[in-house]
């Protein structure tokens, strides 16, 4: 990075619910507050993996109301006040603007680099992931550009959003530590199998790991050309930080921001007229999972194919492929196969691996009959 770059933060988003991963995943104790990989939460993985690249002065997360007391006990080096609490859900675009405007105050020239990055992913190569990042935030010093990570696919997944990068041959591209940032030409979100299979076969599509960098000058004035309604709030709130306004104001003004990720709202309309911003992609090789359901976990864990994975005392007999999540209780597990089971104090959930996506289904049910202890 140049002598003229401002200083970077990693923002680290937090808020997510989980559902997928009932009935482990509750509202107090969601996803990224749990050890679903590793011994580590997933929000104590994402901070581990950072902090050789910022001080705990220079790191951000952003939660609700519901988990903020546990985020501040996983995160005790970030100080508190670096844990910003939404009144409500209001998609990325509100959750990177909360901080983007708290950046504003932060540092004195007004202007910072920003390093957005989920709280529940998985990464099996934290070295290669912050020489990627360092990589990105050198490309996103520049004033108009916008960053994205794009994971090279190992599959045609129909549930992942797609990056198309422009070909090198005709990319506008920047050249980094020997790190290639690709214009991109388009971004599609959740093909067809057979666009898929099409899109992986032609070499120029990377999924969207939802990993950005930008200067907030630049994430702001991209908000204020496409968002303006969502600027003009993030504007009014700005102005009460650190003041006794500041609660108030925050509860008035998130309330009208719009409800739209971050991908639609800023990436997608850059990426179609240039003139105003540069979308840059990374290709990423960071053995990368967002661990999206209980199947993804298994995928993750399991050492072989057919393999059982489980935590506790567990016997299987003619049984494979099974995710058995019961550490207090001894399970047998005779006959049966591709089988998730997951017992807490409360609940128990059995469903086949190839249905783990449907897992959320039960919590809807939950909160239509009002069963708010399991939730």
């Amino acid at each position: 990075m140049t002598s003229a770059a401002p200083a970077a933060h990693a923002i680290i988003l937090a808020g997510g619910r989980g559902t997928r991963f009932w009935p482990r995943s509750r509202t107090r104790s969601p996803k990224q507050l749990l050890n679903i990989a590793g011994q580590k939460t997933m929000l104590e993985q994402t901070y581990d993996r950072l902090a050789p690249l910022f001080s705990r002065w220079h790191i951000w997360v952003v939660t609700n109301n519901e988990q903020v007391d546990a985020v501040r006990r996983q995160m005790s080096p970030v100080p508190s006040q670096h844990t910003l609490i939404e009144p409500f859900g209001r998609n990325t675009a509100a959750a990177i603007g909360l901080a983007a405007v708290h950046l504003l105050k932060e540092e004195s020239g007004g202007d910072a680099l920003m390093a957005v990055l989920p709280a529940d992913h998985f990464i099996g190569k934290p070295s290669r992931y912050r020489q990627v990042v360092r990589v990105a935030l050198r490309v996103a010093a520049q004033r108009d550009a916008l960053v994205v990570l794009g994971i090279p696919p190992s599959r045609p997944e129909t549930g992942y959003g797609y990056i198309e990068r422009v070909p090198r041959d005709n990319s506008r591209q920047s050249r980094t530590a020997g790190e290639h940032a690709y214009a991109v030409r388009r971004f599609t979100e959740k093909p067809s199998l057979k666009l898929a299979r099409n899109y992986v076969a032609s070499g120029r599509y990377l999924w969207n790991a939802g990993m950005f960098f930008w200067r907030v000058s630049t994430f702001l004035e991209n908000l204020k050309r496409h968002l303006p309604k969502t600027h003009a709030a993030l504007m009014r709130l700005a102005e009460t930080i650190g003041t006794s306004r500041y609660a108030a104001a925050l509860e008035r003004e998130y309330s009208r921001l719009q409800d739209i990720s971050v991908d639609y709202a800023l990436l997608e309309p850059a990426s179609r007229d240039p003139r105003h911003a540069r979308v840059f992609v990374i290709p990423a090789s960071i053995d990368w999972s967002d661990i999206g359901s209980w199947a993804a976990v298994y995928e993750l864990l399991a050492k072989r194919a057919g393999a059982n994975v489980s935590t506790g005392r567990v016997l299987a007999l003619d049984a494979s492929g099974n995710l058995i999540w019961s550490p207090s209780k001894f399970v047998a597990a005779v006959g049966v196969s591709n089988l998730v089971v997951v017992e807490t104090s409360d609940a128990l959930l059995v469903c086949s691996r190839e249905r783990a996506q449907d897992v959320g289904r039960v919590v809807k049910w939950l909160e239509q009959n009002r069963l708010h202890k399991l939730l």
